[in-house]
């Protein structure tokens, strides 16, 4: 069997296509946070990697059906030292947006941030859960 390689490109569009994201934009090390999206029964759970960030640096919105999650952190170091001065900067961010199905209940989303993961649930309309069997009378 021959080697297999992962082609992270070709992942980021099956993933695109497949949850219909819009196209993102990112200053994050070079590449996209990973995100894991999960549907169940009640909800969509959708997760974001992003160590070494503040829940304070994130934003989260919605707007006519597109979920928008970015960040951004900015920060700058001086050291100041006999005959000298050095100053380092360092800029991250990232957006990614993704367009919702009818489904999701936009009314009731939530999100936290622990231990470097940023979780979002989408809880589903109600007329979208699977309503139990129910017997119906002849008459």
């Amino acid at each position: 069997m021959g080697l297999v390689r992962f082609n992270p490109s070709l992942a980021n569009r099956v993933f695109d296509d497949f949850f219909n994201t819009v196209p993102a934009r990112t200053n994050f090390g070079g590449t996209l946070p990973a995100v894991n999206v999960k549907e169940t029964e009640e909800d969509y759970q959708v997760e974001l990697a992003v160590p070494g960030l503040k829940k304070e640096d994130f934003k989260v919105e919605i707007n006519e059906g597109v979920l928008t999650i970015s960040a951004e952190r900015k920060t700058e170091n001086e050291e100041k030292k006999e005959g000298y001065t050095r100053r380092e900067f360092s800029y991250t961010n990232f957006t990614r947006r993704f367009t919702l199905p009818e489904t999701a209940d936009e009314n009731n989303i939530s999100a936290s941030y622990n231990d470097g993961i940023l979780a979002i649930n989408l809880p589903k309309k109600e007329e979208a859960k699977p309503q139990p069997a129910r017997l119906i009378e002849i008459g």
